[in-house]
């Protein structure tokens, strides 16, 4: 997914790209609470570990943690992992369901980011990466380090 005009990324997973193969990507909003947006307008977000669930129809965004808001009341943001609903049209949700029924398969977050003021989650279906599959990348992208340098210094 390219940026657009008037797109600011927040957060990136870089866990997922290196542990997961990424299938398909989807735009999905996010419903919040309080002053959970001043959070992430602050970039107090993190990614890490984080998960998509289909429950009951809907589309959960699981273990995301968004820090409470410094200047904000304690009352209203109290667990900064709790599970957030996503905003995605029912057939994107039926979709994806049927997609995770697939072995192997999950649905992950890749990054967080405000479009026109709003808080928009990019998740990817995705398939896990064995061991050597990451091995594999890793060799592949030192290898383009060194014929960079190569002709770096070259010309």
């Amino acid at each position: 997914m390219t940026m657009s005009k008037g797109e600011r990324t927040i957060a990136v997973n870089r866990k997922a790209h290196h542990d997961y193969f990424i299938l398909e990507t989807y735009e999905a909003g996010l419903v919040l609470k309080g002053s959970e947006i001043k959070s992430i307008r602050a970039g107090r977000v993190n990614l890490r570990d984080s998960y998509v669930r289909i429950k009951d129809g809907e589309a959960w965004v699981e273990n995301m943690h968004i820090s409470p808001y410094d200047k904000a009341s304690t009352h209203e943001h109290l667990d900064p992992k709790r599970p957030r609903k996503l905003l995605l049209h029912k057939r994107e949700i039926g979709r994806l369901a049927g997609k995770v029924a697939q072995e192997g398969v999950t649905i992950v977050p890749l990054r967080l980011y405000l479009k026109r003021n709003r808080a928009k989650l990019e998740i990817a279906v995705a398939k896990g990466k064995k061991k050597y599959d990451k091995r594999e990348a890793i060799a592949k992208r030192e290898a383009q380090r060194q014929i960079e340098r190569a002709l770096k210094t070259r010309y």
